[in-house]
């Protein structure tokens, strides 16, 4: 529910004067259902939570919200570049030559075998 400058809701049928008097009639009513999921997606909201708040049985139309954003991608670059110098500090620490830890070891609440194998600086 949408509410205008006295908290009434806005219903559908008063939506054309609210966007004209916004100066915005290209606005359409269900484009604040999707900006609405779009935003809740971004904050992490899980596929479940979603359907909920859409009110859908199917994870389809959820996945329609969880596209990538640039946010969400620099998010994930930082906390690898983060992992990473964690990393590269804790071998330093512990006199090894490379950058990672050693065969096998994993890096403290990283559970991804992937990000065990060791690696030389270039």
């Amino acid at each position: 529910m949408f509410t205008g400058p006295t908290g009434r809701p806005i219903l559908r049928g008063k939506w054309r004067e609210a966007v004209d008097n916004i100066g915005a009639p290209l606005l359409h009513f269900h484009d604040l259902r999707h900006t609405g999921n779009t935003l809740a997606a971004r904050t992490g909201a899980s596929l479940r939570d979603l359907m909920a708040r859409m009110g859908h049985d199917s994870a389809h139309a959820a996945m329609i919200y969880q596209h990538a954003t640039s946010e969400a991608d620099r998010a994930i670059a930082e906390a690898v570049d983060a992992a990473l110098h964690t990393s590269q500090a804790r071998a330093r620490g512990a006199g090894r030559t490379s950058t990672g830890p050693s065969q096998g070891e994993r890096p403290a609440g990283n559970p991804d075998p992937l990000m065990a194998q060791e690696w030389q600086e270039p």
